[in-house]
């Protein structure tokens, strides 16, 4: 059986998860991370000498790095679907999915959510935060001139491309902050939105994350 060590509130588990569930395989899922320890365990170290989540065991095959599982899973068990075959195709996919990581993912994740949401008020680098903002609607500009011609990312259909990018969406849109409009943007989220394994596994309250101490 698959299984998935992580916990379910971790934005790059949940690729993982929502993947997982467009796939409709079973897995198991050991929480680990966060309050619930475990990654410096020689038992998890064995799994991912980085100590980090998410790990996918795959019978005895164990796999880390968020978008690496995407692919395998992809490839594993999404052939004809979200697995292209051909090549020039699947580089196509691949570009936003490492844009979503070198550029979209910093920006937004590391320099307004960790900097806005987990950091006590006192302690807010707001000019920081402020230039993570303007590029973070830069890249949604970018995102919108594209999803102007197309339904998802790459098409007219799911692909791998939509799910590191689309994850980002829940929080970017839920968090209190001020934000240009994206009309198509914001139709392609509200289209992830009725997809029963966005609505499961990344449309999940982040209010624990929330920074408590303000001092």
């Amino acid at each position: 059986m698959l299984k998935i060590w992580g916990r379910r509130n971790s934005f790059n588990v949940q690729k993982v998860l929502w993947l997982l569930g467009e796939l409709g395989l079973s897995y198991k899922h050991i929480p680990a991370g966060g309050s619930f320890g475990r990654l410096d365990e020689s038992a998890f170290r064995a799994l991912n000498p980085h100590g980090r989540v998410p790990v996918l065991q795959d019978d005895s095959v164990a796999i880390w790095e968020s978008h690496t599982i995407l692919r395998y899973l992809a490839a594993r068990y999404g052939r004809g679907s979200l697995w292209l075959e051909d090549p020039a195709a699947r580089a196509h996919v691949e570009c936003w999915m490492d844009w979503s990581q070198t550029a979209l993912q910093p920006d937004f994740l590391d320099g307004v959510f960790w900097r806005y949401y987990r950091t006590p008020e006192a302690q807010r680098d707001w000019p920081a935060i402020t230039k993570s903002l303007a590029r973070c609607a830069e890249h949604l500009q970018l995102l919108d001139r594209i999803l102007a011609k197309r339904t998802f990312l790459t098409g007219d259909r799911l692909s791998l491309a939509d799910i590191p990018v689309g994850t980002s969406l829940y929080r970017y849109f839920e968090l209190d902050i001020e934000r240009p409009d994206f009309p198509d943007v914001r139709a392609w989220y509200k289209r992830l939105q009725q997809r029963p394994a966005y609505r499961k596994y990344v449309m999940i309250p982040f209010e624990e994350l929330r920074a408590r101490l303000d001092y």
